[in-house]
Parts: structure tokens; sequence; C-alpha cells
């Protein structure tokens, strides 16, 4: 319903300019029903003004009270919504709409300067800094609708139709005024011009913000806290950047965190993603990248569930042609502190990379990795990851660490540590593995690949944790589907068990992609992105509501894909297969969670040796030291996360133990 406006009383007019307030034209200030005079004092008037009540009462720290107004500032073609507090504006607030009960108190400028699009249509250089990978931010980009903009450069039917979906949308929010949400505190606030802000946002002590959005929302509100600069750019809605962070032309998604001085310029953060005290620069930061230490510097590179070590480094340009390379690190990849990587290079998803690598290596097919310098050579250990404690509790904290209370979420991200994804990758890892034996001979001492190289015992350990991965992911998809929705297994016969095997759809049975969070086939983003080359989608809520169905029908794709594949791994053909050959199956399922589990266990049990003791016990004897370390780090068995593993044992032997009762049935 919109609000009725009356012009002021005479009355009115003399108790304003009594309170020494003076207008331009009087004529021109219009208020709603409950304006009160009375808590206007000090204000001068131009343009289009329009005010509404003020019997809003401020609680603020400390028991302190104050009650709605506006005193000490300059407002030109602004409107005021009811019971606001407006303070000590040192110059003006010019151009905008303010809502309902909002405080503002000792701001610099607060304004808009002609038309703009509040941040939404700047297009970032991502990855390469000299261009030809842009991204137009809008705050209804996603990290997948990013990644294939940016990447999906051989398609160029397909980015210029979704530039002008993005520019479309960002000239749709073209406007000279700017608006403040509700519930909004800006206090403090050195400078803001051309800055859009949401419900519920709290902006303290920022010292500048100029083109931009910030997507505050009730549930999920933004705050922007002391010191911040930012440029260009969106931030939305759950985030919270402070402490003298600056920022240039970025797209902060939901629920991030930036801190303690960091800075950035043309990258893209997406949810959940940290930063503090280091530097990006022409980063892409799928879900969950973070870093916290000094001298950090993440540049060109694209990441996604990855933490970056104190020191992490990566170089872009080899000073020939300037700064045009980028690199890779898959979901799930980390650095050591110090580690250095010359682009362009391409890392396995769940690896991690340790010393001072300069040879351009790919290992995307030898995922789960560790990738070490020795004696200026890279080594590569494959699939050793799988069996670390630290991947495992990587896995279980995303999922707690989604601090996003939006419903409206931007990102689809699935935090799946086995997928058709990665499963593909160790297929093709197992392959190559056996291909790199076979071609150099059993014998060998240290096999090369892609610029690496893998000693005999990494290389046949690697194939033996590749299997286990395989074999835990088919199980888990195989007991899954026989489960149904209701928990139970039941197949009383060959027949029956066809019937609960059959795919619901033949979409999945490819290859598939993980579009920075979203992992889906790879046939379903070609027709997509078909669908916005014909001009069959032409939004951005199109797009998004393509994206929230792959990801709603992520377990049904799986399934078809282990459906596909269940004949090149074992030999069995799924249509055909017999009580027997699921038994066996679930058997081999078994086998491979407990064995994986026993040796995340193993892995667990070093963080508890007589050498992770050192330091503990000061000025004591062993057994001091052992009760010193006992008491800040608990014992073993007692360890809560060595409790779930072994929990975990006893579950899926005891799940497996009733599929197979049942299907012996």
């Amino acid at each position: 319903m919109m609000k009725e406006y009356r012009k002021l009383s005479a009355q009115e007019i003399a108790l304003l300019e009594n309170a020494g307030c003076t207008a331009e034209n009087w004529d021109c200030v219009e208020v709603s029903e409950g304006f009160d005079a009375e808590s206007i004092r000090n204000v001068n008037f131009s343009g289009t003004v329009r005010l509404g009540s003020s019997g809003h009462i401020f609680k603020l720290p400390g028991g302190i009270c104050r009650k709605a107004g506006i005193s000490d500032a300059t407002l030109h073609n602004v409107t005021v919504g009811d019971g606001c507090l407006i303070r000590n504006v040192h110059n003006y607030i010019a151009n905008y709409e303010i809502g309902d009960r909002c405080f503002i108190e000792n701001v610099g400028v607060m304004v808009v300067d002609g038309e703009c699009s509040f941040g939404n249509g700047v297009r970032i250089s991502v990855l390469n800094e000299t261009g030809g990978r842009e991204v137009t931010i809008t705050e209804r980009l996603s990290s997948h609708l990013a990644y294939m903009t940016a990447l999906y450069r051989h398609r160029p039917e397909f980015i210029a139709n979704v530039e002008k979906i993005s520019s479309d949308y960002a000239a749709s929010l073209r406007s000279s005024v700017g608006w403040i949400g509700n519930d909004v505190r800006i206090v403090n606030v050195q400078y803001i011009a051309g800055v859009r802000i949401g419900d519920s946002a709290r902006v303290e002590g920022a010292a500048k913000l100029v083109n931009g959005t910030v997507v505050s929302k009730p549930e999920a509100p933004v705050y922007i806290g002391n010191g911040v600069i930012c440029t260009d750019f969106i931030i939305c809605s759950d985030s919270r950047i402070e402490d003298g962070v600056m920022m240039s032309r970025c797209f902060v998604g939901q629920a991030c965190r930036f801190g303690h001085g960091y800075s950035a310029s043309d990258s893209l953060f997406f949810c959940n993603c940290q930063g503090e005290n280091g530097e990006a620069c022409a980063i892409f930061a799928g879900p969950y990248t973070v870093t916290h230490h000094k001298s950090t510097l993440l540049i060109a590179g694209m990441f996604s569930f990855m933490n970056a070590g104190s020191g992490s480094n990566q170089s872009n340009h080899m000073y020939k042609l300037g700064p045009i390379h980028q690199g890779t690190l898959e979901r799930g990849a980390k650095t050591a502190s110090d580690s250095y990587i010359l682009w362009p290079s391409r890392v396995g998803a769940f690896s991690l990379v340790m010393g001072r690598h300069v040879t351009h290596s790919d290992t995307t097919n030898l995922p789960f990795s560790y990738i070490i310098e020795n004696k200026n050579a890279t080594y590569l250990v494959p699939g050793v990851n799988l069996k670390s404690v630290g991947t495992i509790r990587d896995a279980q904290k995303w999922p707690k660490r989604d601090g996003r209370h939006d419903s409206d979420r931007l990102d689809y991200v699935n935090c799946n540590l086995l997928s058709p994804f990665t499963v593909q990758k160790m297929m093709k890892g197992l392959a190559t593995l056996e291909g790199l034996r076979s071609a150099s001979g059993e014998l060998s001492d240290v096999y090369s690949f892609h610029s690496t190289k893998i000693s005999n015992s990494s290389l046949h350990k690697g194939m033996g944790y590749y299997r286990t991965a395989i074999d835990k992911f088919m199980g888990n998809s195989l007991i899954s589907r026989l489960q149904g929705s209701n928990g139970e297994i039941c197949a009383d016969s060959d027949e029956e068990l066809h019937s609960i095997l059959k795919p619901d759809s033949p979409t999945g049975s490819g290859e598939w992609v993980d579009l920075s969070g979203l992992i889906a086939p790879k046939s379903e983003i070609n027709s997509l992105m078909k669908a916005v080359e014909k001009g069959e989608i032409t939004t951005l809520a199109q797009i998004g509501e393509a994206f929230r169905r792959l990801s709603e029908n992520y377990y049904s794709y799986e399934w078809t894909w282990v459906f596909q594949h269940i004949q090149e791994v074992y030999g069995i053909n799924p249509s055909k297969m017999t009580r027997e050959d699921a038994i066996s199956l679930i058997e081999r399922w078994k086998e491979a969670v407990v064995n994986l589990d026993r040796m995340v266990y193993e892995d667990a049990r070093k963080e508890f040796n007589l050498a992770s003791m050192t330091g503990y016990g000061a000025d004591g004897n062993r057994e001091q030291k052992e009760l010193d370390f006992e008491n800040v780090r608990g014992d073993f068995e007692n360890n809560s996360f060595v409790s779930t593993i072994l929990k975990h044992i006893e579950t899926k032997s005891a799940l497996g133990d009733r599929a197979i009762a049942a299907l012996q049935k």
C-alpha cells in the first residue's frame, strides 16, 4: 500500500525554522501521518524530501535509549521511512530512499550521483588478469554460472547470451536513487556512493563503499565493519566484512567472512569462503575456499573446498607475455605452508601440495594424492589422501560450517568426497597407473607422468587405494538403492531385484563435472547451454532453477552412472544381476569401508604418539608430559573423531550384514 504524504502546515514550518531548519522550498517537503516537527532540529532540506513518523525508540548497548528524529543533517531528494534516527551527517545525504527504523549517525556523505546499477553489471577479469574470462556480476550470480561463464569460452554463443542476460538484469536495476532497507544501522561511516543496502544490515566504521549492493535480509543480515573499503562490489546475505578489508571489483557470496586486513581485487568468492590477512588477485574462489595467514597470495587460480597454508603462493606469468597463465586446484585440494606453484598447472581433487613446483603438472585424473617437492622435482603419491584423517574430517565439517540462513540460496553445494566426478577420475587414474606399470615394467624404481615422478611403491599402493575407494562408492550407491525410501531391503527374487535397480532415467550415464560445488552430468550442462544459446532460457531465475533441479536429482543421476559402470568395473551386467551378484558386491563394499576406516583410524593414532607430545609437560618428566598432553588433547580411544570412526565401522558392517541377510531369504 502506497504511503500518503501531505504538505507541512504553517505551524509545523514555524516549529522547524525555530529549531534551526531551512529549506530551499518548504512546499517540496512532505510528511506522512505521525510526523512530529519537534523531532527535527538543524536540518537543511533541498529537492524533494519526504519524512515519516518519529515515534520509535532505539535501545543501544549499555542501556542508552534514543528517540527517532533527524538532527544536524542536510537532506537532498531523500525519502525517510517511519521511526528513523538520522543525526550528525557531516556533509549530506542525497538521492536516497531510506526504509523504516533505520539508525544513521556520524556519517560523511551518502550519495547517488547519476544513474548506476549498484555494482550489478561490473565485469571482473577473473583467472586471467589480462582479460578473456570476464564474468559480469549481479546479485543473482551463482558459482555454477560463474564457472561456466569463465571457463566455457569454447561456446561463444552461450557466453554472449549469458552476458546479455546479466547485463539486462543489471539494466533493470539502474536508478538515480539509492535504497536503504528497513532496520539498517549505519554508524561512523565516511563515504557511501551508489550503494544499495538491504534490510537489517549493519555498517559500522566503514571507510568507503562505492558502487555496490549489500544483499542483507532480516533472517540473514550483513555486517560491514571498521576500516572497510569496497568499490565495484556485491556482498550477499549472511556475510561479514570487517577489520580493514579492502576489495575492488569483487563478488562476495553468501555467508562469507573476511577480516584482519585481507585485500582482494578482480575476484569472485562464493558461499562460505573465509579470508584473513592475505591477498587475492583474479581468483575464482568456489564454496568453502579458506585462507587465514599473512604472506599468503592466491592469484589467477580456481579453488573450492580449499585451505591455503601459510605462505602459499602462485605465479601467473613467466616474465614473457605477462600475467596470462592460470591454474586449478580441484575441489578439496590443499596447500601446505610455504607451497609454491608456477601456473599453468592443474591439481587433482582432494590432493595436498607441499613444496615448490615449477613443472606445470596435471594430476586431474589422479585425485586424493600428495604432490611433494623432492630435490627440485615434483613427486606424486597417488591416492594416499584417501586414508588421511584430515580428508575425512574436512568432509564432515563442511556441511556443519554452512553459515547460510537465507532460504534463497544461490549456490547448490554437494560436499561428497566420493561421487561420479571423483570416481570417474579414480577409474582413469587406475588405468593410467596400470599403463605406466605395463609400459615401464613392474621393477622400475620411478615412473614419469605429466612432469611428475611416481615411485614404484607409491604406484602400487595408489592402485590399491583407488580400487578400495571405487568399491566403497559403488557399494554405497547400491546399498542406498536397495534400501529405498523406507530404509528396508526387500528383493525376494532376481526379477524384483532388477525392478529395484532399474534407473529412474537415462540421465547421468556419461561424464560428470564439478561446476564449482554442483556435481552434475555433463550432458545436462550441455543441455542447459543449448537452451541458453537457443533463447529458450532468458533470465537468471530460469538458470538458477535449472541448477536447483540438477542438485535435487543428484542421487537419481548418480545411480544411473553407477548402474552403467557396474559392468565396466565388475564384469556384471546390472540388468541381469542376480541376488548372489549383489551379495558379492556388498561383501566387497563392506571390506572396502572397513579397510578405509581402519587406515583412517591408524592415521588418527599418529596424532597421539610420543612425537606429537613434544612441547607438552613443561619442566616435567615423561609421565608429566603424557599427563599434560592427555589433559589438553584427551586420550586416543575417547577422542570424539576416533569414536565416530569406530561407530562408522560398526554401523556399516551391520548394514552390510542386514542387506546380505535380506538378499539370502
